[in-house]
């Protein structure tokens, strides 16, 4: 009896063995190409699966009191930390922040909620209003010219507290798509904006230069290609999870796969220039956020802030979830900085659903010296 259970010990451990280099595989997964390898760059999705798989491996071992066992999943866990605090950071927030420390919140507003007003009024452009940020980094920003809805004066006069602003269109798409704009409000002068020179139809990124009392930092403001994924994807989407059948999982999977593939494989060289522009940068003092449609363990979220900090991981805690649709949950909106720079308290403010994305905002001051 002993030896057939040391064999049944011996076929988990087997098991608990593949679920690690899964998890290894997919922890390391954004070093992929994904103009190359387009489906496997997309294994970061299922990090947290087989982080969850592990855990409950090791939870396994210690209760049956094999601890040498447990040290299979564990080390699968130390030699993936790194990637484990960027997607589940946990840190304590702090009550007393630098007196220079400016606030930055980046929010995907989905064009004001189709610009609607509410007895006179705009959640999304109110809750902007209220939120006492220093610059307000927004995307798929778009106003309409009838009274009846949200103008752009409407939003220039709740916003007087931002005298300077930039709205640029993005994409090659130009006039075909209504929220291809990407916007910058900023009490501090804004001194210069222009769109980042690469492929895409609807997507782009605008870097500014603003000058922040006696430093000048660049600003990188990014909306990267979305999933394209339309609303009757999202509804297979959630059928596969309310009725997992198994030929409605395949077909579901197979196409999901496929739009996720290829938009991977669009964002790749996207989050290439945009570290391009971060390493050539002539201020010291960098600052890139935005939605980039893409996980943190992701080759686009790699890329761009191989040579920043995540201010979420830095100062965040929590999974910080800031897609609230379909039951999509992930991390897409980012808020990164160079590492002169400290986030504090850095949030995914899920006190607003209005559009569907939550803002993502930070405090952010200079690394003293």
């Amino acid at each position: 009896m002993k030896h057939f259970g040391d064999f049944v010990a011996l076929l988990i451990l087997a098991v608990n063995a593949l679920f690690t280099g899964l998890l290894l595989f997919t922890a390391y997964s954004p070093h992929i190409q994904p103009v190359t390898h387009p489906v496997l760059s997309c294994l970061g999705l299922t990090f947290p699966i087989f982080l969850v798989i592990n855990g409950c491996f090791l939870l396994f071992w210690l209760v049956i009191q094999r601890y040498k066992s447990a040290l299979l999943p564990l080390l699968g866990f130390l030699l993936c930390y790194s990637q484990i605090r960027t997607y589940l950071p946990i840190n304590f927030r702090s009550d007393s922040l630098p007196e220079e420390s400016i606030k930055l919140l980046s929010y995907n507003i989905m064009g004001f909620d189709g610009a609607t007003k509410k007895d006179g009024k705009n959640p999304i452009l109110t809750y902007l209003k209220e939120s006492d940020a220093d610059i307000l980094c927004l995307q798929e920003y778009a106003t309409v010219e009838s009274g009846r809805h949200l103008t752009q004066k409407d939003v220039e006069k709740e916003l007087k507290d931002y005298p300077y602003h930039r709205i640029n269109t993005v994409g090659s798409g130009k006039g075909k798509g209504r929220t291809n704009k990407i916007a910058c409000y900023s009490k501090y002068p804004i001194l210069s904006a222009h769109v980042l020179d690469y492929p895409s139809e609807y997507n782009g990124s605008v870097i500014y230069e603003i000058k922040i009392d006696e430093d000048t930092i660049t600003l990188i403001n990014n909306h990267l290609e979305s999933n394209k994924l339309t609303k009757a994807d999202k509804v297979v989407y959630e059928a596969m999870l309310k009725d997992p059948e198994k030929e409605k999982v395949k077909s579901g999977l197979r196409l999901l796969i496929r739009k996720l593939a290829e938009a991977s494989a669009i964002r790749a060289p996207q989050a290439d220039s945009i570290a391009n522009n971060i390493a050539s940068s002539r201020h010291p003092h960098i600052i890139v956020c935005g939605d980039f449609n893409d996980t943190p363990i992701s080759y686009a979220h790699q890329t761009i802030a191989q040579d920043l900090n995540d201010a979420f991981t830095q100062s965040g805690r929590g999974l910080g979830i800031s897609y609230n649709q379909n039951k999509f949950y992930f991390r897409i909106d980012n808020i990164l900085i160079s590492k002169n720079l400290q986030s504090y308290n850095c949030t995914v403010d899920r006190t607003i659903n209005e559009s569907d994305h939550y803002p993502i905002w930070c405090y952010i001051a200079k690394v003293e010296n």
